[in-house]
């Protein structure tokens, strides 16, 4: 619209342009935001985001997008009044219309990145999966849905330790918080076809015995993230602990059945040989558990994997590939959370 006829009629002038896909995108949510000065700023940081700058904080956004200072940038997130909730509700409804109630994947997966200094909301000592070891920074657990080899963030809740806590706060250990991510997405409409999850997700609290071994357990074996999928009557593939323990009536054994050798097929139609078997506690039931690995012989730690599913039917061809699905998604979104500054941020009003 020509700006003087704007003028004459009081209306808003229109957002400058960035580039055709962050415009496009962002135009979904151009109605959340009254002031078009905050609108610019939500194409803005989408725009440094999506850039190829080292570090995605504020101040070097503000740089490659070409806008004066990053104080813009910080007002937009810390102070005007847009609604975070409305923005993830409308990103999820976006989803669903676009899936049209087609079946999804959903992957949990959590992630902890290394964070300096004390001042951003919930960093504190805790094992980080990306340095493999306890150190300062923050967890988070994360859903991830799988379409036709489309892999979409859904869901992320900060893990939030028990010295962080602020006045509100509730402690929730991350499987509560996987927990009620499953019921949102449940409540939000997903049709969930099948869950993946690590062994966090997978182990029950009651005790830990030698691979192979088991004992009796009056309380039942589910941890309380199973005990949500079965609630909800969701088929799921899990990783467990090679010391994983299922408890046995007396005079039942453990057995393992022979290696079958399958072809474990990637996103990209390449295929590599491996092997699965089943571990078969006692007697058949509901829940079956499996190892997969590369070599049968020796077992390579880095190459081995213990699950439980409670899928049925003859699973030895296509188990591996299903529980595989998990490692690459949760390998390519820690890849893409990383490119898009997720250990760059500095909140200290994390809502």
């Amino acid at each position: 619209m020509d700006v003087e006829l704007q003028i004459l009629k009081h209306l808003a002038r229109d957002a400058h342009p960035t580039v055709a896909i962050i415009d496009e995108y962002c135009a979904e949510y151009k109605d959340l935001f009254k002031e078009v000065r905050n609108y610019e700023c939500f194409k803005y940081l989408h725009l440094g985001i999506i850039s190829t700058i080292k570090r995605k904080s504020l101040p070097e956004i503000a740089k490659v997008v070409s806008i004066n200072s990053a104080q813009s940038l910080h007002h937009f997130l810390a102070n005007s009044d847009w609604s975070v909730e409305e923005l993830k509700q409308r990103r999820l409804n976006k989803l669903k219309q676009i899936l049209n109630g087609q079946t999804i994947t959903v992957v949990i997966d959590e992630t902890g990145d290394r964070k300096k200094g004390k001042k951003t909301d919930y960093v504190a000592r805790q094992y980080l999966g990306s340095v493999g070891k306890v150190d300062n920074g923050i967890v988070s657990v994360n859903a991830y849905g799988v379409y036709s080899n489309i892999t979409f963030p859904l869901m992320v809740k900060v893990f939030k330790p028990k010295g962080t806590l602020k006045e509100g706060d509730k402690y929730k250990t991350k499987i509560e918080l996987a927990s009620e991510i499953i019921t949102e997405l449940i409540e939000e409409g997903f049709n969930i076809e099948l869950i993946l999850a690590d062994s966090l997700y997978g182990e029950q609290r009651v005790g830990r015995l030698c691979r192979l071994e088991a004992t009796a357990n009056p309380k039942g074996e589910s941890s309380q993230f199973i005990r949500k999928l079965e609630e909800y009557n969701l088929a799921y593939v899990v990783a467990i602990r090679s010391n994983h323990g299922v408890w046995l009536p007396a005079g039942q054994s453990v057995r393992a059945n022979k290696w079958c050798k399958f072809e474990r097929t990637f996103s990209n139609q390449k295929s590599e040989t491996r092997y699965i078997r089943e571990i078969i506690y006692g007697k058949k039931r509901a829940i079956t558990y499996w190892e997969i690995t590369t070599d049968p012989e020796t077992m390579p730690e880095n190459s081995t994997s213990f699950v439980m599913t409670n899928l049925q039917g003859n699973l030895k061809k296509t188990l591996g590939d299903l529980y595989g699905l998990r490692t690459w998604v949760e390998y390519g979104s820690r890849q893409c959370k990383q490119e898009l500054g997720w250990t760059d941020y500095r909140f200290t009003n994390f809502q």
